[in-house]
């Protein structure tokens, strides 16, 4: 009896953990088997788009480099102290407007001094023309012919000196005027390189200043030779067409768009050895002054228009090649397409074969979409923000079964 209540206590003792998860994996059997047991399927809900194909702008973006529409060094063009300088730089100038001022003491006495000169001439040639008269009369009657020649020799001789004084006059005057300069162009100058009492000489190689001017002003843009025949190309092949005149648009570095549109003025006509690039000039009406020499900046212009099918990007993909890739439904069944195309225009890629004028291209519920996949499409429209809804204003989930709802 006494070793029967042991033997009982230690049976017990066995038996309730056995007993316990016994009944844990029963309590958790019908869980498990509710996890295992499949969903739902049927055809993935995808937003959709009719392909359309319209007349799409062609646009080339090329780098460029703000230049002045004209810049002049000023130079002195005579010596002297410099007495006065009479811009504010910055300021807007007017051709004509004086610059600086040079003391013009030395430059008045020597047109006086040429002024004289010019008047002792003058009575020079009287005297002798008024003696080649006198003998003209009295030759032969106690006047020789030598006598006469001499003083016709004399008379030419002083028309000679007063010709020589009249243009020692008309440099004094030109040196005199030039003791004041003005600007040669309308514009802005620089600060000075100089201050009042400096000394500057006649055409020296440092400039006083430049005027600048920049309304309008000057886009250098560069394109690369092999792109210009490539437009050639489609051209000639009826695949672009040109428009009656070309859309300059230009967008500044804070990647604004400029107000304003270009006009080209200069063709490029050469190609550089270096860069295999060709040089354009355009010009661009600069009154508010947004636009200053060397900026850095973007051309965006439009040659022409193609006939192609616009595919919105957020409803393409690159495969492991590389290749663009989207989805069209046909006959309920996801098809994908690998795409051709002809560069983007806005939010768009610019596709010329792949998909065709009618069919629909799905632009959301994307995510986890296979090729072959059951579709159920829903018409949908894209706003100038991306954002897509039903084209009969619900709100529809466009969500592959199991996966996150999404694009």
């Amino acid at each position: 009896m006494r070793l029967t209540r042991p033997l009982c206590v230690s049976v017990s003792r066995f038996l309730r953990p056995a007993f316990l998860a016994t009944s844990v994996l029963a309590s958790l059997a019908p869980v498990a088997a509710q996890a295992q047991m499949p969903g739902p399927m049927g055809p993935i809900a995808v937003g959709v788009v009719a392909a359309e194909q319209q007349d799409i702008p062609v646009t080339v973006t090329v780098p460029g480099r703000a230049v002045a529409y004209e810049t002049v060094d000023i130079r002195p063009r005579v010596s002297g102290v410099i007495s006065e300088i009479a811009y504010q730089p910055g300021r807007a100038l007017e051709r004509g407007d004086l610059l600086f001022r040079i003391e013009a003491e030395t430059y008045e006495a020597e047109l006086a001094t040429a002024e004289a000169r010019v008047a002792l001439a003058e009575a020079s040639q009287g005297a002798a023309d008024a003696t080649v008269r006198r003998y003209e009369a009295l030759e032969g009657t106690g006047i020789s012919t030598g006598a006469l020649e001499t003083a016709q020799v004399a008379a030419m001789q002083a028309a000679a000196d007063l010709s020589a004084a009249r243009a020692d006059l008309q440099i004094a005057r030109l040196n005199l005027e030039r003791t004041e300069i003005t600007s040669p162009i309308s514009g802005r100058a620089a600060v000075a390189s100089v201050s009042v009492g400096a000394l500057v000489t006649e055409n020296q190689t440092t400039a006083l200043t430049t005027v600048t001017r920049i309304d309008p002003i000057y886009v250098d843009i560069e394109e690369s030779s092999r792109r210009i025949g490539e437009m050639r190309a489609r051209m000639n092949a009826g695949a672009l067409q040109m428009g009656d005149s070309l859309d300059i648009a230009l967008r500044l570095e804070t990647g604004a768009i400029y107000p304003g549109r270009g006009e080209l003025v200069s063709p490029g006509i050469a190609v550089s050895t270096t860069t295999g690039t060709t040089r354009f000039r355009i010009r661009f009406d600069n009154p508010d002054r947004l636009i200053l020499p060397g900026q850095f900046l973007r051309a965006e212009l439009t040659v022409g228009t193609t006939t192609a099918i616009l595919v919105p990007q957020m409803a393409t993909a690159r495969s492991s090649s590389g290749a663009l890739t989207a989805y069209v439904v046909a006959d309920g069944v996801a098809q994908q397409r690998v795409l051709t195309s002809q560069g983007t225009y806005g939010n768009g890629w610019i596709v010329t074969d792949g998909v065709e004028p009618g069919e629909q291209l799905v632009v959301d519920g994307l995510t986890n979409l296979q090729d072959g996949a059951e579709v159920a499409p829903v018409a949908v429209v894209i706003s100038d923000q991306g954002v897509v809804t039903p084209a009969d204003g619900s709100s529809q989930a466009f969500t592959a079964p199991g996966a996150p709802a999404g694009n």
